[in-house]
């Protein structure tokens, strides 16, 4: 049976978790553990739970995962196996039971801060399904889905990896808040099964972040390749090592 036998995080309506991750991505999964494993209460939302953690290839082989990243404990989990299907199962068993966790399957579509007495103090995540989420810490870690658009040969669909839908509305909502938002564009080899793809997509412009910070938010942060500039599977795990040092760092505990 999955799941921790003694979960910390039990939202009710009106509950308030430390750090809320949008995006379950390789970014969003290792922020999310490692600031769980920390004892912190995290939500961790993704699109489709069936595509959490998913790789841009088929294996794990050769894949350039960071020692102590929950990518690397996986892939030794599952060796000499380098299928990215078993991995991806073995990744999301270990989320699931790691308590402090919420997986929640959703899209969310705006993002507000609560500023009661103009002291900025939550930020409040709305979804498509209706319900209102709230946090004391927002990261984006949408990867290449803001306003994802794909191209495989001279289809264009609105995704940001293959039958991934793209999150247009939060880049929207992010736009009237005032945010910059550029252009950046990656490739995807064609592999058995799948064919090349091309996707373009949007990010904060670099004037817009202090780091992984959204200048425009007190209390949302940005992280992985839907920040500006060139990523890889070690940069994106290791830039949300970093991210995760500093969210604890700025409750008084320093490091996962």
């Amino acid at each position: 049976m999955f799941g921790p036998s003694s979960p910390r995080s039990q939202p009710q309506p009106g509950h308030v978790y430390d750090v809320a991750v949008v995006g379950a991505g390789l970014a969003g999964c290792e922020l999310a553990w490692r600031l769980a494993r920390a004892g912190r209460d995290v939500l961790l939302v993704s699109q489709a739970l069936d595509h959490l953690g998913n790789l841009y290839a088929p294996t794990v082989q050769d894949a350039d995962f960071p020692a102590g990243s929950v990518f690397a404990v996986i892939r030794d989990r599952t060796a000499p196996d380098t299928d990215g299907w078993t991995f991806h199962r073995q990744l999301k068993a270990e989320l699931e039971a790691t308590s402090g966790i919420h997986l929640l399957q959703s899209t969310v579509t705006e993002l507000d801060e609560l500023q009661p007495n103009g002291v900025p103090a939550e930020v409040v995540l709305s979804t498509w399904e209706g319900p209102k989420l709230r946090a004391r810490h927002a990261v984006l870690a949408v990867g290449a889905f803001l306003k994802g658009r794909l191209l495989i040969g001279d289809t264009l669909e609105e995704a940001g990896r293959l039958s991934e839908v793209a999150y247009d509305f939060l880049a929207d909502d992010l736009a009237r808040s005032g945010v910059w938002l550029i252009g950046a564009e990656a490739t995807a080899a064609g592999v058995e099964g799948a064919p090349p793809y091309e996707v373009r997509f949007l990010t904060p412009a670099p004037a817009e972040l202090d780091g992984f910070h959204l200048k425009r938010f007190d209390r949302v942060h940005a992280v992985g390749r839907c920040l500006p500039g060139e990523h890889s599977y070690r940069s994106v795990l290791e830039d949300a090592g970093r991210l995760a040092d500093e969210l604890l760092a700025s409750s008084g505990e320093a490091g996962a």
